[in-house]
């Protein structure tokens, strides 16, 4: 019996490290990675010189969004944007239109991130002329009429020359909230 055991012994200690060694292989290398795809940032669908229309309950154009081209990406769910132009109706006739170089559209679609060269344009309506923004960045939800940044921006109107660190704007109420150390220039009109 002993000396089936010790022949037996080397065998079992073989087959301990060869367990052990797979263990600790396991448990070294990295997670495999699955490559179907999904982990790519590549554009899943393309579209050139696409327009948007949003048509509000009581069948008025809420708000249109046009661009040059658009990508969609399936990875995080988002699309981008060249050249984008998003106008927001509302009752009043007033308009506010948001255009910059690229754009980054949320994956519901409710948000837009304008970036590079970013313009906002305000209507003029009676008694006020054009009002004019200019920024490097700006967060557009085109359903609620807002328009945000926190980066420096320049507003320009008929008589007003204002800068300022971030903005709020409101198309709905016609309010335009400042942020951060505003400067501002009045001239009257003649």
């Amino acid at each position: 019996m002993m000396q089936r055991l010790t022949a037996w012994f080397p065998v079992l200690l073989l087959a301990i490290v060869a367990a052990l060694t797979v263990w600790l292989d396991r448990h070294v290398q990295p997670p495999e990675t699955v490559n179907n795809g999904k982990t790519r940032h590549d554009p899943d669908y393309t579209a050139d010189n696409f327009t948007v229309t949003r048509i509000g309950p009581d069948g008025a154009v809420r708000y249109k969004m046009n661009a040059r081209r658009m990508q969609h990406y399936p990875d995080d769910d988002t699309t981008d944007l060249d050249a984008p132009k998003v106008t927001n109706y509302r009752d009043s006739g007033v308009t506010l239109t948001a255009t910059s170089k690229t754009a980054k559209l949320s994956s519901n679609g409710d948000d837009v991130y304008l970036q590079d060269d970013v313009r906002l344009t305000r209507s003029p309506y009676p008694e006020h002329s054009e009002l004019n923004m200019r920024t490097s960045w700006l967060h557009v939800i085109p359903d609620d009429g807002l328009a945000k940044t926190d980066r420096p921006v320049r507003i320009d109107d008929a008589n007003t020359l204002i800068t300022s660190d971030g903005l709020e704007f409101d198309n709905n109420t016609r309010i335009l909230k400042l942020l951060s150390n505003v400067r501002g220039r009045y001239e009257k009109s003649k």
